[in-house]
């Protein structure tokens, strides 16, 4: 399995388990016209959370609440103060039922295993996931579900050691494709650097000469490759890059439809380590490009390597915050950082637009976590506590057409100097 690749697994709704486990309108009397109107009504939750500073602000009342709709002002009928999964505190005008069931993503997109995922497992198990609480765990290589019984079934450090054993077993081997193109290309752009820099001999007006430095040797345990082989092998490896890395936008969106569907509570925590491609630095392919002037086949091979350096994000990151407001969850996105190699005329630029952009319109969406460092426990701690309590506000749209239309839904309280983070929207269907 590959980088990115995970997100086809989000899809696969056959999930392992951890554990065994009439009349017109006008001629209906009163009543049973607005029994009808009323089983059509939307009634609209919207998790918020409220900051001053990093402290969340917890004696908030239903009147300082106010919520509009496409900017038409709603009427709130409730407010529930929520911590962890239990209703500390209420205020009704119209009584409804909030399901505080938690269902929880953990999300490793990563090409390396790391000792402190470990202590990043063993905060969620031990102090976060309590019995009742679904998990669904989501490695580079497989998915997998722990239903809630097991929480009930089984002592928590076996269910710990299981999870760790996952992580680091399907990445290892989910991710070993990455790693081996990853390093196969960096063995080449340093030695492409090297040749133009005079660092390793280029017989003039010859380009089919042996040109493996004794890295490349070291590495491939293959007979040297001329310039061309080198050339043509990187641009090889480019493509199959990119073919790793691929996002395809309708499993983002199958994925928010699949949320949708799911009672309770929705947490989606994606842990993501940063990406640094080895990439020829511009400068030596544009020598290149003198020095073989009367070789269009290697202009046209060194200008393909410029498209992969340019290429475009093709989501539509609009498209795809509107489906995860519609899907009411709370999404944090969290960089695990690592230190880059500094290489001679070799850049190991971040490659991430493509899904930063994604995944930063969902967390904003759903007024979530977005967060960097080299420290992953650190990373899930901080967006676990950031969204563990919370208000639910319900209320009943003014516009009762169900036309399919997304509706922006705009929250604000009657403080000074906070911060209001909650769902954005939602379709009327």
């Amino acid at each position: 399995m590959a980088k990115v690749n995970i997100l086809i697994l989000f899809f696969s709704l056959f999930l392992f388990c951890l554990t065994y486990d009439s009349p017109s309108a006008e001629q209906l009397p009163a009543v049973q016209q607005r029994i009808q109107e009323e089983s059509i009504v939307i009634n609209v939750e919207v998790p918020v959370r409220v900051f001053r500073g990093n402290q969340f602000v917890d004696d908030l009342k239903l009147s300082d609440f106010e919520v509009t709709e496409d900017g038409v002002p709603q009427k709130v009928e409730a407010v529930y103060l929520i911590k962890k999964r239990s209703i500390e505190r209420r205020e009704e005008e119209r009584s409804f039922r909030p399901t505080t069931i938690r269902n929880f993503f953990l999300i490793f997109e990563i090409n390396e295993y790391m000792p402190r995922l470990n202590e990043a497992l063993h905060y969620f198990v031990m102090e976060v996931l309590k019995p009742g609480d679904n998990l669904f765990l989501m490695t580079p290589l497989k998915s997998y579900r722990l239903l809630a019984q097991a929480m009930e079934a089984r002592p928590k450090e076996k269910i710990l050691e299981q999870l760790k054993g996952l992580v680091r077993r399907d990445t290892l081997t989910g991710s070993a494709e990455y790693r081996s193109i990853l390093s196969e290309m960096e063995v080449l752009a340093k030695s492409l650097a090297q040749l133009v820099s005079g660092q390793a001999s280029l017989p003039a007006g010859s380009i089919d000469s042996p040109l493996m430095t004794m890295d490349n040797l070291e590495s491939a345990g293959e007979p040297p490759r001329s310039f061309d082989e080198q050339l043509q092998r990187y641009v090889e490896l480019l493509g199959r890059l990119e073919n790793l890395r691929r996002v395809d936008e309708a499993n983002f969106l199958a994925f928010a439809d699949f949320l949708k569907n799911m009672v309770g509570q929705k947490y989606v925590f994606l842990l993501y380590q940063k990406e640094y491609i080895p990439k020829i630095d511009p400068k030596i392919l544009y020598q290149y490009i003198e020095m073989y002037q009367d070789r269009p086949d290697i202009y046209q091979t060194i200008n393909g390597i410029f498209e992969f350096y340019r290429r475009d994000v093709s989501l539509n990151t609009e498209k795809i915050r509107q489906a995860f407001c519609d899907s009411s969850i709370s999404a944090h996105f969290m960089f695990v950082t690592t230190p880059k190699k500094d290489l001679a005329g070799v850049r190991s630029d971040e490659q991430v637009d493509d899904i930063f952009s994604a995944f930063n319109e969902i967390a904003r969406a759903s007024g979530g976590f977005v967060d960097s460092s080299s420290n992953p426990s650190s990373l899930l701690m901080k967006a676990i506590e950031a969204s563990e309590t919370y208000y639910l506000l319900y209320y009943t749209p003014t516009n009762k057409e169900r036309d399919g239309r997304f509706r922006e839904i705009k929250v604000k309280v009657k403080l000074p100097d906070v911060k209001v983070i909650h769902r954005q929207g939602y379709f009327a269907r």
